[in-house]
């Protein structure tokens, strides 16, 4: 059976929506939130800097018309390392509770490389979510040189994906089963 590439490459400064960009720094605060408050409006906070591979989640057309000064991402893993820190990941038959949609907040994309083998497949994880600014992922872009760009129907896909985690409604009664 042959799978179809979800991705093309490109080389081009443009960014948009489904652009994969490995490597991206991204500050993380470290403070304590509860020395925060009337009497002490002001407090050190350290920053940690961490790497991590990107996936862009803003809309394209966002982008294209310059309406945001900030970028809205979330991770890329693959899936033996996104196993090395969610071990439970490793049990038979999650990854294909993922693939259908029964895992709230993760969202698989075939490989770029080799789509055909599903060991090889990415793992976005919508549930952390950074924002950073896009003067500096234009640039982080630019400087790759070639990337992979989600390809439609995958594309919309992915944002269906995101899109679904965030409009959960949960309700407090409902008619019962039949």
């Amino acid at each position: 059976m042959t799978i179809e590439n979800f991705w093309v490459q490109i080389n081009e400064a443009a960014l948009r929506q489904g652009d994969f960009l490995p490597g991206c720094l991204v500050p993380i605060p470290v403070f304590d939130p509860t020395k925060f408050g009337k009497n002490s409006p002001t407090q050190e906070v350290e920053i940690e800097i961490e790497e991590y591979d990107l996936i862009i989640l803003t809309q394209s057309c966002d982008l294209e018309n310059g309406k945001i000064s900030r970028v809205l991402l979330c991770p890329i893993y693959s899936i033996s390392e996104y196993e090395e820190t969610n071990q439970g990941f490793k049990k038979k038959g999650v990854w294909n509770e993922v693939l259908t949609g029964r895992r709230e907040g993760l969202h698989l994309l075939s490989s770029p490389i080799s789509p055909e083998n599903n060991r090889e497949a990415l793992v976005v994880d919508f549930r952390q979510v950074y924002s950073l600014p896009y003067d500096y992922v234009f640039k982080h872009a630019t400087q790759l040189g070639y990337r992979w760009r989600l390809k439609s129907p995958y594309l919309e896909h992915f944002s269906q994906a995101f899109a679904r985690l965030f409009m959960r409604v949960g309700l407090p009664s409902s008619i019962p089963r039949f």
